[in-house]
């Protein structure tokens, strides 16, 4: 299945590397741009297997584990959308409906 991000998921990306680039340097930003890469690519295989996000139906969340970050996608037909990645000390993320 196909993996498309939204500008929402994108800005995010964005934001996740100028943070790791600015503290950590280029290598941990890369590692966990690397995570991400993978978990997406995971999740294209097999899109049912994270957990549904409560009272959103169609929405699915996976933790990254090794890094402190949650995806959360939708699964369409023939494609998971990124809709967001989020620190996981943060409040819950409020969906779109």
């Amino acid at each position: 299945m196909k993996a498309e991000y939204s500008r929402r998921a994108i800005a995010d990306l964005d934001e996740i590397a100028k943070y790791y680039e600015e503290h950590a340097g280029g290598r941990v930003a890369a590692a966990i741009a690397d995570r991400i890469e993978a978990v997406v690519a995971r999740i294209s295989k097999a899109p049912e297997s994270a957990q549904a996000m409560a009272g959103r139906p169609g929405i699915r969340v996976v933790p990254l584990r090794r890094y402190p970050y949650k995806i959360f996608y939708r699964v369409g037909a023939d494609r998971i959308t990124i809709l967001h990645i989020r620190h996981s000390s943060r409040s819950d993320w409020a969906a779109p409906k």
